[in-house]
């Protein structure tokens, strides 16, 4: 059974989300959060597979909610939920610690489908359209060689190999693991036991996560 908590501060589209959920036999809705910071207290009581975070609420936005619920250490995941794919509320959602988002006028079924993905450990966007949202919004990021400690070696790098280096970065442009099998040669078994281990010795939670630290730390650079 996944549990959801539903945060919104309209409280017809939180009813319209509990309705869809609660319609299903493998979900139940926890509780309904009006915004962030009920979002965020009650997270912390409940503890519910996936957060359903609305991004834009008076008072502690849906991203502040977001980025205090991951980094409480709370194995809750965020799914965000948008207005548009491409816009900063979705690329400021991933980097707060979001396993993903959907737009608002999604189709039921991919919500749900987008839930139960969430809660199972996926991410609920493509990497490639994770490198689009960076590159989209790539003036968040310290320009391409600034001064700013850009060369300083990052301590989440320190423990990878040179491959799990080689293939974080191919993560970072986008790469599927079929793409970066036939690319680099090697059995789609061994790329999934590769990123893996990746997300592990660099904390990230997803493979969303992994793409955000390639451009973080250069490997990949906005185009």
């Amino acid at each position: 059974m996944t549990t959801v908590l539903i945060v919104d501060d309209q409280p017809l589209q939180r009813l319209g989300f509990r309705m869809l959920l609660e319609s299903q036999d493998d979900m139940t809705v926890l509780g309904e959060a009006p915004g962030g910071s009920e979002a965020v207290r009650m997270t912390a009581e409940l503890h519910p597979d996936v957060v359903l975070m609305d991004v834009r609420m008076p008072g502690l936005d849906g991203i502040e909610a977001t980025r205090r619920i991951v980094s409480s250490g709370d194995r809750t995941r965020v799914l965000i939920l948008t207005t548009f794919d491409l816009d900063e509320y979705a690329y400021a959602g991933l980097r707060a610690g979001a396993s993903g988002f959907l737009v608002k006028d999604a189709e039921p079924e991919d919500l749900l489908s987008g839930i139960r993905a969430v809660a199972t450990g996926d991410a609920v966007v493509a990497p490639s359209l994770t490198r689009r949202l960076l590159d989209a919004y790539a003036h968040h990021l310290p320009a391409p060689g600034e001064p700013a400690e850009p060369s300083r070696p990052d301590s989440r790098l320190s423990s990878l190999t040179d491959r799990e280096l080689e293939i974080l970065t191919v993560i970072g442009k986008g790469w599927t693991n079929t793409e970066i099998a036939a690319r680099l040669h090697l059995a789609e078994s061994t790329v999934k036991t590769h990123v893996s281990r990746i997300l592990a010795k660099t904390g990230s939670r997803d493979r969303i996560q992994a793409v955000i630290l390639a451009y973080d730390t250069k490997l990949v650079e906005p185009s």
